[in-house]
């Protein structure tokens, strides 16, 4: 199990990616925008949406830093754009880690099967820490 720091941006996710880069020698291992993501024609993407980053992980010397803008509609206040993401190989772990952490907490995101994971979900805990719980791989 690993835990990665999350950040959560407002529509700055791209400006921040390069700032990192330069200032922390950071490697981009991964980048993706909401318009490169598969489409549900359940859920229309809007226009102003498809050029903000995802999602987008960064390597930092032996270290993870991952990124997002927030969604069209959504957005985050300094003390709450910093998450923590609980990434675990096995689903059923993920499952038990994301039920302990909803009691008296508040399910943001259903833990459920996505296009990138079998299991993924968000929770703020009672303490008020929001976790993104990640199960990495196709099981």
């Amino acid at each position: 199990m690993r835990l990665i720091p999350y950040l959560m941006m407002n529509g700055n996710a791209t400006e921040a990616i390069q700032f990192y880069e330069k200032a922390l020698n950071a490697e981009t291992a991964f980048s993706q925008t909401f318009g490169e993501m598969p489409e549900n024609p359940e859920y229309p993407l809007p226009e102003e949406a498809k050029g903000l980053i995802a999602h987008a992980s960064l390597k930092i010397g032996d270290s993870n830093l991952m990124l997002s803008d927030n969604f069209p509609g959504q957005s985050s206040e300094q003390g709450n754009q910093v998450t923590i993401c609980l990434s675990s190989d096995n689903k059923e772990r993920s499952k038990a880690i994301f039920d302990v952490l909803s009691q008296g907490g508040e399910v943001k995101m259903p833990l459920q099967e996505t296009f990138f994971s079998p299991a993924y979900g968000i929770v703020t805990d009672k303490f008020g820490i929001t976790f993104q719980i990640d199960t990495e791989g196709k099981e």
